[in-house]
């Protein structure tokens, strides 16, 4: 055992994970509705995506893992670290699951696909008599959910690890690490060794999200995450010893090696904030140009009612914030959907020619927008700018907004339409939002085969808190053929 003291990051992080009592009723309202958004996306997944279902599955094909965690929408039965990539890639395929902003932009929910794969293994292990683990409920799944949040929130908050060439994705290996370690049962000394693997691992590029390199691999890199985590607490479970100061060591540290020589910045207490004010994603697009697909749609109508043609427009320019322009100002080619679900100007032109909110298949590359000579003329005629303002009020902790504005001008040079949108539907300040979040489940089910019935039944279920996690799993089963 190493003579030295962790870093007080990785000691304040187990000790908000073992100890903190998450009491606020908010909070354990907002996990039970993100819980079954986080499960609707996987299905939706599941339903939408040929590319997705070829990654799941056991990595020997008919492998069936004993008491193994049971895939949500399938009856595949998976070891904990396949099992963590595979839903934590479902969850987050189709850029639909929910997000929190911040210096760092980031998806929450990602940290389910490790949560549920290990609470739900553990709870079958228990069922089946097997030794050494514990019996575990929902309400140990909605609290590990909220200190992931928590956890992955609070960095972003002050921490821009996009600006170091890092994907947000760290977050989600360190925050699922942290509370798979207690989930496991491991002991606080070995979850700060845990979490100390997590951020000397090697992490990922965000090259696979920006132009020329934006790939499908952003669809499975919180699946990844989730591997790693549910793996490094396996490999400590087994014996091995921490890095006590990973972080600060000089010169080999993260901070020294990966982070510029900065410390980390938290400028908050854990507590149950950022499952409270997270932002759920009712459209199927990059988080930063969700509000400007609200205003493309009102602009869009506006010009309809008036009789205009989008064939007539000269010129539309774009306002977002400095994280928007960074993340989705792609005015180049787009390769596959993964870099068309991350362009600003591919998602207004989308949403302007449609009139109404682009949908996860417009970006596939069997869509007819793909290739629609319109979409990139459209594109050809896009200013995407930083409004100053937007990039002040989304990092402002007492606005919190995701501010863009549409303008379009007509050849005509008669018409000027213009529209801003701060709060669109999903941010927690939406009237609309938990209402909106209700009915995307229900279609998200639906295509996954599932009744009303069945979906209500949901619904009822996940207010149970000391249901066994795998009763709850259990009704997300469903017979799926992943070869089509």
């Amino acid at each position: 055992m190493s003579h030295l003291k962790y870093d007080q990051i990785l000691i304040d992080i187990v000790a908000y994970v073992y100890h903190a009592r998450i009491e606020s009723p908010l909070a354990y309202s907002r996990a039970r509705i993100a819980l079954l958004d986080s499960l609707g996306c996987a299905i939706e997944s599941l339903a939408h995506s040929a590319e997705a279902r070829k990654l799941i599955g056991p990595v020997i094909p008919g492998t069936i893992v004993p008491h193994g965690f049971k895939l949500p929408g399938t009856s595949l039965s998976l070891d904990p670290v396949k099992g963590a990539f595979d839903l934590g890639s479902l969850i987050r395929y189709l850029d639909h699951n929910d997000a929190y902003p911040g210096a760092e932009w980031g998806h929450p929910s990602d940290n389910l696909g490790a949560i549920i794969a290990v609470a739900d293994w553990l709870s079958r292990s228990h069922a089946g008599g097997v030794e050494n683990t514990k019996p575990l409920t929902l309400k140990d799944v909605l609290v590990a959910q909220i200190k992931a949040y928590e956890i992955q929130g609070i960095f972003q908050l002050k921490n821009a690890f996009n600006k170091r060439g890092l994907d947000h994705t760290i977050l989600v290996k360190v925050a699922s690490t942290a509370v798979v370690a207690h989930l496991m049962g491991l002991s606080e000394d070995q979850a700060l060794a845990a979490l100390s693997h997590a951020w000397q691992d090697g992490h990922p590029l965000r090259a696979f999200r920006q132009s020329p390199n934006a790939g499908p691999r952003k669809g499975w890199a919180a699946g990844d995450a989730c591997s790693r985590a549910v793996h490094l607490c396996l490999l400590v479970r087994a014996g091995q010893p921490g890095a006590p100061s990973v972080l600060t060591a000089p010169k080999w540290g993260f901070y020294d090696a990966m982070f510029g020589g900065e410390e980390f910045k938290l400028p908050r207490p854990y507590g149950s904030f950022v499952i409270e004010f997270h932002f759920f994603k009712l459209i199927a697009a990059e988080g930063h140009t969700i509000s400007a697909v609200d205003a493309a749609v009102q602009v869009a109508a506006t010009m309809k009612q008036k009789g205009l043609n989008v064939n007539d427009i000269a010129k539309v320019t774009i306002r977002t914030q400095q994280a928007g322009k960074v993340i989705t100002d792609k005015p180049g080619p787009l390769s596959n959907a993964a870099d068309r679900d991350h362009c600003m100007q591919y998602i207004v032109a989308v949403t302007l020619l449609k009139g109404s909110f682009i949908e996860a298949k417009d970006y596939d590359n069997d869509s007819p927008w793909a290739t629609d000579p319109l979409v990139e003329e459209l594109r050809g005629k896009m200013t995407v700018e930083e409004d100053e303002q937007f990039t002040k009020d989304y990092h402002d902790q007492k606005v919190r907004s995701g501010a863009n504005a549409v303008r379009v001008e007509m050849k005509n040079n008669e018409e000027k339409l213009e529209a801003e949108v701060h709060f669109p539907i999903g941010h927690p300040r939406h009237p609309e939002t938990l209402r909106l979040v209700n009915e995307k489940f229900t279609v998200n089910m639906n295509k996954g085969g599932f009744d009303d019935t069945a979906i209500q039944r949901l619904r009822e279920t996940v207010e149970n808190d000391d249901l066994p996690v795998h009763d709850f799993i259990d009704m997300f089963a469903r017979e799926v053929d992943l070869k089509n």
